[in-house]
């Protein structure tokens, strides 16, 4: 199969093809002076065995940080500094991705030391005892002390996909990384990293004969096809079900919610939901509607933000990042750190007999705006400004020539050919009807988990408020209530009584998670 687009002006091709079996996305620009080249291998933490979670990470940066049978790390990194030429890794849960840039003036030599990493890394036991030192800290305490809103977001994940091969985080568990020895990982190497399981792209000015070169190279690795997981489902769902991690000295509540969502970028109406979710809660955009009111409105916290796909390190990236393609989907809001009961107590006198701080409050606010976007709807006016907002976002998402090479490296795991492209005429011919009708189809909140991240002060009495559903009144300080409207008091009276169907709630110690 091949299809080929051209520009007018013949400075941009895009080829997408099958060469023997091997399947090459290349993205030609005759005006670019470097060269983008990815390996994306359908191997991510999914496929790690049962009781060595952690092996696709680990083998994954033990190919990329640990050197090649030719070069070290360290003489790799001398030789690469004069080009101002770099690599990297990923690994998602379905797929793992190496990334190489150059300037075209260094492309035959620096593809000659690279090229090594793929097809004969080194392994060595040294690289390995520490790459995997590395990896169990991040497991055993950097991801529990660095980030309470990143450790809630690894532990929903956690809780939405328990008992299955989504579970662990990517780095894995304290016990997984445990059993891994250096065979586990060449064994991992040989029987995923395959020609069989690759897809090559690139990008910029290359010649015909580079590709060839590239291609040919592949024979390098096996011609091994393996029989790769069926992504779970979600766990089945009944109620609201929520788990707080009790933490000593939380700087505030972080709350993570999810539940799932049977559509992806495979599927048109996901456009629609787009649409839907930039309205109520675009990552690290203060026009949503939930930072509006929680944020804006409210002071209660930096912000507060919606997804319906998988969203790479938010805390760093103002943009969505390619190369986290996922079969098994789900919606979730992320509602930054709002304070505690103890420092509202401490801050402000006039909230010294106060029980819980604002995360009951928040919950509900946030569970009570999705819910009447489900059941009412979007306004026309909301609907085209988000549209066109949309239109011109979107396209931010490829400015660089990596960032497009690996998008059109995802449309093709979904099935699609050039999805952010695709994506402007699915917007374009969006109606209102279109977007109300999604949301409301895949929209709701009374089946979800909810993963708290608190202190262990704040943990017993908001386990036993939510439990019970207990009236739970904003709480202002004296200077800021003054200036709230009666319309934001009147709202907040509604919120804080705000039913929700909450069947549990379970408190876990930091220490006992993600082992």
């Amino acid at each position: 199969m091949k299809r080929t687009f051209k520009c007018l002006l013949i400075i941009i091709s895009l080829v997408i093809t099958r060469v023997e079996a091997q399947e090459i996305v290349e993205l030609r620009k005759s005006k670019s002076n470097k060269v983008i080249l990815k390996y994306m291998f359908n191997a991510g933490s999914m496929m790690d065995p049962k009781g060595k979670e952690g092996l696709t990470a680990l083998t994954v940066r033990l190919i990329s940080d640990g050197g090649s049978t030719p070069y070290s790390k360290s003489e790799i990194d001398d030789l690469l500094y004069p080009m101002s030429a770099g690599y990297n890794a990923t690994v998602d849960k379905e797929v793992s991705v190496f990334t190489f840039e150059v300037h075209i003036d260094f492309i035959e030599k620096f593809y000659e030391i690279v090229s090594g990493l793929i097809y004969s890394p080194a392994f060595d036991e040294k690289d390995f005892e520490r790459i995997k030192s590395n990896q169990l800290n991040f497991v055993k305490q950097r991801i529990k002390s660095s980030s309470d809103e990143r450790y809630s977001k690894i532990a929903l994940e956690d809780l939405l996909f328990r008992n299955t091969s989504y579970q662990h985080m990517l780095p894995g568990t304290v016990s997984g990384l445990g059993n891994i020895t250096l065979i586990d990982v060449k064994d991992h190497y040989n029987k995923l990293f395959t020609r069989d399981n690759l897809m090559i792209g690139l990008a910029g000015k290359y010649s015909s004969d580079f590709a060839k070169k590239v291609l040919a190279d592949t024979k390098k690795l096996p011609t091994l096809k393996s029989k790769l997981p069926e992504a779970p489902e979600v766990n089945g769902l009944d109620g609201i079900e929520v788990e707080i991690i009790e933490k000593v000295n939380a700087l505030g509540s972080a709350i993570y919610v999810g539940f799932p969502l049977a559509v992806t970028r495979a599927d048109d109406e996901f456009a629609a939901l787009m649409v839907a979710n930039s309205w109520l809660g675009e990552h690290r955009k203060s026009y949503g509607q939930l930072t509006q009111k929680i944020r804006g409105k409210r002071s209660m916290n930096y912000g507060d933000f919606t997804y319906i796909e998988w969203y790479k390190d938010g805390r760093i990236y103002l943009l969505p990042q390619p190369h986290v393609p996922r079969n098994a989907n789900y919606f979730s809001l992320w509602i930054r750190p709002v304070q505690i009961g103890e420092q509202l107590r401490t801050q402000y006198p006039e909230l010294a007999d106060i029980e819980i701080g604002h995360a009951h409050f928040a919950l509900r606010m946030a569970l009570r705006e999705i819910d009447m976007l489900a059941q009412n709807g979007m306004s026309r006016e909301d609907f085209e400004l988000t549209r066109q907002f949309l239109k011109s976002y979107t396209k931010l998402y490829t400015l660089t020539l990596e960032k497009e090479l690996g998008y059109l490296m995802d449309s093709r795991f979904y099935g699609r050919n050039d999805y952010i492209r695709e994506l402007d005429k699915l917007l374009e011919e969006l109606t209102l009807e279109d977007v109300n009708k999604a949301t409301k189809k895949y929209f709701q909140i009374d089946d979800m988990y909810v993963c708290i991240v608190t202190d262990d002060s704040e943990a017993a009495t908001l386990a036993e408020s939510l439990l019970k559903n207990n009236t739970s009144p904003m709480s202002y300080s004296n200077s800021v209530k003054e200036g709230l409207s009666q319309d934001i008091l009147n709202e907040d009276k509604e919120v804080s009584d705000f039913m929700l169907n909450i069947k549990s709630v379970t408190i876990i110690k930091s220490e006992e998670t993600f082992h």
